[in-house]
Parts: C-alpha cells; structure tokens; sequence
C-alpha cells in the first residue's frame, strides 16, 4: 500500500540524500573532490594499478599478492570467450540498432545459453558468474562495434592483458603502448561510483534474488539513458564542431549569455574538480599528441579555463566525461561506442556492489506519497459521454 498524502517535505525526490544501505566498496567525496575504491586513493590506482588488479581488489576487498593477480588474470583471461550462437545472433540483428540495445540482448543470450549461471545462487557461484561476465563484456562490446562497421569480431589474444586486448579487438591490431595504457586507465577510473543510477538499478534487481545477467541487464538499460550515460558522446559532439581555440572562447561567451548548459562540466555530487577527469586531463594531452588529435585538445583546455573562470565559484568544474570523451575520440573509437566502454569498465562495480549486498539481503521497496484523487464514484462506460 501507497501512503497517505503527506507534505512534499517528507519525501525525497529521486531519492536523493537518501541512505540505503552501507558498504565497503567504494567512497566519493563530493565536497573535498575525492574518490577511493575499497580505501586507496583513484590517484594511486591510475599510477600504479591495472584494471585486472583494480576488479580484484572490488570483489576481494583487498590488493591481491603478485602470485594471486597472476591467477586472477589468467582466470579472467580464460572466461573472454563468447559461444559462436551469441555471437551469431547479435550480428544478425539490424546496425542501426543502438548499441546498448545490443549489448543488452547480448547479455541475455548468455544468460539463456550459459547453463552454469542458472545454478548460481550462492555467493561463491554468483562472484564466478560475475567474473565471467567482466570478462565477456569486453568481448561482446567489441564484436559488437566491428559489428556495426560491417567487420568480423575479432577474437580475444591471451597474450594481452584486459584493455589491450579490448582495443585488439575493436581495431584487429595491436595498439601503440601509450594507447593501451590510457584504455587501461579508462576501465580504472569507470570501474565504480557510488551509488549512481546503473549500480542501484543492478542491486534492486538483485536484491529480489535474480539471477545476475538480469541485474547486468538492468544496469546497461539504465545507463543507456541519456541522464546518465552518453555525456561524453555529447561532449565530443561539441568539440568537435568547435574550429579552433578562437571560436571556443566565442562559444562560451554565446552560452554563458544565453546560460546554455555547456557539456562536460558540472556533476551531481562533485562540488569541485573532479578527480577523474583531472587524471584524464593529463593523458589526453599525451594521447592528442600522439595521434594528431592535439589542436581539439587545445579547444578543450580553452573551453575548461573560460568555464572554470566563470562558474568554479559555483562548484561547476568539469567532470570526467569531459576528457574521456576526447580520450576515446583520440583512440578512432565512435561515439556511439563510448556508452558501450563505460559498461565494459563499470560491471566491476556492479558485480562488486552486487555480491557486497546479498550478504545481507534485504529487498528495495520504497513508498511513494499518494497525491491522487479518491473515492471516486464508478460510473459506466455508457455514462462517460
């Protein structure tokens, strides 16, 4: 049952502030700009992690020993592949389609085929159902991009590690060092963030004790909407049509007197820069460099110092799809594509915030506030006019 009307005051739309639930995964730091996974700094884990070792420290809750990354990683390594039905279903279906819709009916096809996730309703068989998707994910992403271009998928190399290989993959070759690194960085920085729209949608599904695809499922459907994922597609349209550092100062110029929202900056709970896209930052500078994407960089770097000047007293700074968008550009990856990459890194959160909750289950279910008519009289349909 619905509650009784109460005064606005006693709900909170979209939930927000609301508490649900405690966890040891993750911790954003609006207000000081910080963000950790399991207690270590994103700062420390862009330096000197990897995206196999950042998943395992997610599920295990701690950094694993160099024998334990081993084995993790060749595990991980070994789960990559996806069974020929999938695949030949999914390239079957029409390219125009979006391709989160795709990504989406693809997990479900692993859900219907895989027999070993239809038995997995303990923890241990749930982490190893996680795992294998983790690992999938990438696969079927980048069979999908190829997919869309007309191109065979390209079948994952044992010998690379996980976002090197998922660039072999969408490319067909091996990408420069500099290219791999900075993919690597991407599923690192992606890989978890609170209690964001994607993660809550994951746990409520799993909270009702389905099965894991269905809670994967419901977190790519979630981030396919465009108040959640696709910003940095935007973001890039917007670089993109910008011709030169000039114009970008005459850009927002025109925006800010028009109070236009400029794509890229501001966050819902970062009041300050975002630490994401300040380690970003850095790497597309690199990464423009390298591949003949600087003047855009430019632009971007003249787009943050008019905003920043303008609004960073109001704690709008930009956010991290503000440079990932470029970054991706930077690696020839399509736009439609970057939504697509943000699921490939965030499943690890998922899975991890996922498994974190059903060890002490309790089922979503919120109350809404009634403010609709009652006592209506029921009058026949002869009688309505």
């Amino acid at each position: 049952m619905e509650e009784e009307r109460k005064r606005p005051t006693d709900f909170s739309k979209g939930l927000e502030g609301v508490i649900s639930n405690t966890t040891r995964i993750g911790y954003v730091d609006g207000v000081a700009g910080k963000l950790s996974y399991r207690g270590y700094a994103i700062e420390d884990l862009a330096a000197y992690s990897t995206y196999e070792e950042t998943v395992c420290l997610l599920l295990n809750g701690n950094l694993p020993t160099r024998s334990e990354l081993g084995k993790f990683a060749d595990h991980l390594t070994a789960l990559r592949g996806i069974p020929d039905e999938v695949l030949s279903r999914i390239t079957h279906l029409p390219c125009p389609c979006h391709p989160m819709s795709l990504l989406r009916s693809g997990i479900s096809l692993l859900e219907c085929i895989d027999e070993t996730c239809r038995i997995a309703d303990e923890l241990p068989e749930k982490k190893e159902a996680g795992i294998r998707l983790i690992a999938q994910m990438a696969t079927l992403t980048a069979a999908i991009a190829r997919h869309r271009e007309g191109k065979e998928p390209v079948a994952p190399d044992p010998s690379l590690p996980h976002g090197a290989n998922f660039l072999y993959m969408l490319r067909g070759n091996r990408a420069e060092p500099l290219e791999e690194r900075v993919m690597d960085l991407c599923l690192i920085l992606h890989a978890d963030h609170g209690m964001n729209a994607s993660t809550f949608a994951a746990m409520v599904v799993a909270s009702t004790l389905s099965d894991l695809h269905s809670a994967v499922s419901a977190g790519i459907s979630t981030l396919k909407g465009p108040l959640h994922g696709g910003a940095n597609e935007r973001v890039i349209r917007m670089l993109t049509g910008i011709a030169s550092p000039a114009e970008a100062e005459t850009f927002v110029e025109k925006a800010l007197a028009k109070k236009t929202k400029i794509m890229g900056f501001g966050h819902r709970v970062y009041k300050t820069y975002d630490p994401r896209a300040r380690i970003l930052q850095r790497y597309a500078k690199e990464l423009t460099a390298l591949t003949g994407n600087k003047p855009l960089f430019e632009i971007a770097r003249t787009l943050e110092q008019r905003v920043t000047k303008a609004y960073g007293e109001k704690g709008i700074f930009p956010n991290v799809d503000f440079y990932s968008g470029l970054v991706y550009h930077s690696l020839g990856i399509e736009g439609s594509l970057f939504t697509p990459i943000f699921a490939v890194s965030r499943i690890a959160g998922w899975v991890a915030r996922i498994l974190e909750y059903l060890e002490d289950n309790r089922l979503f279910r919120p109350r809404a506030v009634y403010d609709g008519p009652k006592d209506l009289p029921y009058l026949p349909i002869e009688k309505r006019g």
